[in-house]
């Protein structure tokens, strides 16, 4: 059973996400804000998910990401998983060159904490673009060859 905290009321979700159109069905109500917003949901070790959360608020076309705002609510859930998620408000799906490194460096973190980032949204009114069903997402060996910079630069 899923819960959302949501101006501090919880609301129940009974559902289990297969694959990233059972996520965009679960998220889908985000894509029309104004402003993007950075979702997280944490998942236990069965992939069920236990919580959705906004973990930033940003402008028309940015919002500022920190591995500390993201990986608080699986850490708080005692999550193995999450899946990340947010909104452009313009509409496009397409990812922009930080959200790439973005994703990546998120990847990483996780990756040293233990929790698996199976895979990032972008969500928009027409549709959803898929991190993983898309070859976007750093796995394994990969994620060792990210140098310093990568981490810096991304900051």
């Amino acid at each position: 059973m899923l819960y959302e905290i949501v101006s501090e009321r919880k609301v129940t979700y009974t559902t289990i996400i297969k694959n990233p159109d059972d996520m965009y069905k679960l998220v889908k109500r985000y894509a029309q804000a104004k402003k993007e917003q950075f979702i997280v949901v944490t998942l236990n070790t069965a992939h069920e998910p236990l919580s959705v959360r906004i973990v930033s608020t940003g402008t028309i076309n940015r919002a500022i990401i920190h591995p500390r705002e993201v990986f608080y609510p699986a850490t708080q859930d005692l999550a193995s998983a999450v899946i990340l998620c947010h909104n452009h408000p313009s509409g496009s799906l397409k990812p922009s060159c930080g959200d790439k490194v973005m994703t990546n460096r998120l990847i990483a973190a996780g990756q040293i904490m233990g929790i698996h980032i199976l895979d990032h949204l972008i969500i928009g009114k027409s549709g959803y673009f898929s991190f993983r069903e898309n070859g976007c997402l750093l796995e394994g060996d990969e994620i060792l060859k990210l140098s310093l910079k990568d981490f810096v630069e991304g900051t």
